[in-house]
């Protein structure tokens, strides 16, 4: 059985966009790039037809991965039932208490993961750490250096 994919309703959202601009937008540019690349005769020695084939074959692929993703989804239902602890989908405020600071983490699968939004996967050790427990509780993370404490302050 292939694994799920775990998404928020926004990371569908997204997704489902991406797909529709791939194939009502950047589909057709490319068709069009191969369509100007050929009418310059010689398709053999044709550095442009070259180029635009491997695009073409870049954009299909990304289609095909999104289609594949699609039909493998799982919904986190972020505002259902009322679960105690940290779920996926938990937007949870955390203390580390090595480093004295306090900062706030959104729990998401993997495909919408970005460190750079502070959306961790459900998959990363914080998460794991973290998953299932209720606000005052300490826990230890085991990374890849050296392990260290934190403490739920909020969950949402």
């Amino acid at each position: 059985m292939d694994k799920e994919i775990i998404l928020t309703n926004e990371g569908l959202q997204e997704l489902k966009e991406n797909l529709h601009h791939l194939l009502n937008v950047v589909r057709p540019q490319v068709i069009q790039e191969l369509v100007e690349a050929r009418a310059q005769g010689d398709l053999s020695e044709n550095a442009d037809y070259d180029a635009a084939r491997n695009r073409q074959a870049e954009v299909e692929a990304r289609i095909k991965d999104i289609e594949t993703m699609l039909s493998k989804v799982k919904i986190i239902d972020e505002k259902g039932k009322k679960v105690s602890g940290v779920k996926i989908g938990s937007t949870v405020k955390l203390h580390n208490l090595k480093t004295t600071k306090e900062f706030t983490i959104k729990i998401v699968g993997v495909i919408e993961a970005d460190p750079f939004e502070n959306k961790i996967s459900n998959e990363s050790p914080l998460a794991k750490a973290i998953i299932g427990h209720d606000i005052d509780k300490i826990l230890e993370v085991r990374d890849l250096k050296e392990p260290y404490k934190v403490k739920i302050i909020s969950i949402n």
